[in-house]
């Protein structure tokens, strides 16, 4: 997905010196870490999806952080591409293949996940941005590496400061600059994920030609580190094939074993809890009411942790177990 060689065209001899063209397995090393770590993520994602996990961890905040450390990685790791593809100037017939199989893939994408989840389809994911993110990095390739990091540090600041309800129209959420956060599977706005592509473009106009003239250059890994580079040298294909081959594998497994038992739990608590506090309810009687009515309707069959529509007399019935629980829950009635 992201190229580790470096051209032989150099940029004005002041900020970097020649270098013959290399492949640097460190890099690929570290695009194969990042694809580990990816694929972890996912995995924890799925269970969750897939009610195999009491609650979906990859939603809770150190998930998110850990998927924002992920997303960053991988664009960081761009902006190194493109220096290692084009040096100082473009290789058009090289950079314009991986820009139309990067593409091609962002598509693809768009077009399965409206298939399989129509209501938070991807739209512009990780590989829209790094396809988008490359085409606006071209003129970066010829500016002093010092401007581009303080660019870098403008579009990652650029949500908090000029973020408006007028760029959240559907046509502009690429961006990132409204102020709500569309319903989507997968999202990173150029704004402020293009500025960990050009951070990682200045990292490489200033420590790639270092690199080139060192040991590790010439470093080959062994063991696991070698399997790492060789799936950092494939990450587009692993990127596009390692989703749907989880998601096959666990649905496979909860077919077996059926969902977690406590599966959808500490979230229905959380809602309940929410809506009965701004209904005017006191929040411990409304944690107990919330206990109360998720034991009730397991009890009677009536949980809806799996997403089944209720019929408007198990509505009905489910409604008259959560009255009937804050009632018991503020001592007023017997348990339902």
């Amino acid at each position: 997905m992201l190229a580790s060689r470096l051209d032989p065209a150099p940029l004005p001899p002041a900020e970097v010196s020649p270098v013959p063209p290399a492949r640097f397995a460190v890099v690929d090393l570290a695009r194969g870490a990042a694809l580990v770590a990816m694929a972890a993520y996912h995995t924890v994602w799925d269970l969750g999806f897939l009610r195999l996990t009491p609650d979906n961890y990859a939603l809770t905040a150190p998930g998110r952080v850990a998927a924002h450390v992920i997303a960053g990685s991988f664009l960081v790791l761009v902006g190194l591409g493109l220096v290692l593809m084009n040096g100082g100037g473009i290789r058009p017939r090289p950079y314009l293949l991986r820009l139309l199989r990067i593409g091609g893939a962002a598509l693809l994408i768009t077009l399965a996940t409206a298939f399989a989840f129509p209501d938070s389809f991807i739209f512009f994911g990780v590989l829209h941005c790094i396809a988008v993110s490359s085409v606006l990095a071209l003129p970066f390739l010829r500016i002093p590496p010092l401007l581009v990091g303080l660019a870098a540090l403008l579009v990652a600041a650029a949500p908090h400061l000029v973020a408006s309800p007028l760029l959240d129209a559907p046509a502009l959420r690429f961006l990132g600059l409204g102020v709500t956060l569309p319903r989507t599977n997968d999202y990173v706005p150029l704004f402020p994920w293009f500025g960990a592509v050009l951070a990682g473009l200045a990292a490489g106009r200033v420590l790639l030609p270092r690199l080139a003239g060192s040991r590790l250059a010439s470093w080959r890994p062994a063991g696991i580190g070698r399997a790492l580079a060789f799936a950092g040298r494939h990450s587009l294909a692993i990127y596009l094939v390692h989703q749907p081959v989880l998601l096959a594998l666990l649905t496979g497994l909860v077919t077996l074993t059926g969902p977690h038992p406590r599966a959808g739990l500490d979230r229905f608590h959380a809602d309940y809890t929410g809506n009965c506090v701004r209904t005017g309810g006191e929040v411990g009687a409304c944690g107990r009411a919330a206990r109360c009515t998720a034991e009730a309707l397991r009890r009677e069959n009536l949980w809806s942790g799996d997403g089944r529509v209720f019929t408007a007399a198990e509505t009905l019935r489910a409604q008259a177990l959560s009255e009937a629980c804050y009632a018991q829950a503020e001592g007023a009635a017997p348990p339902p």
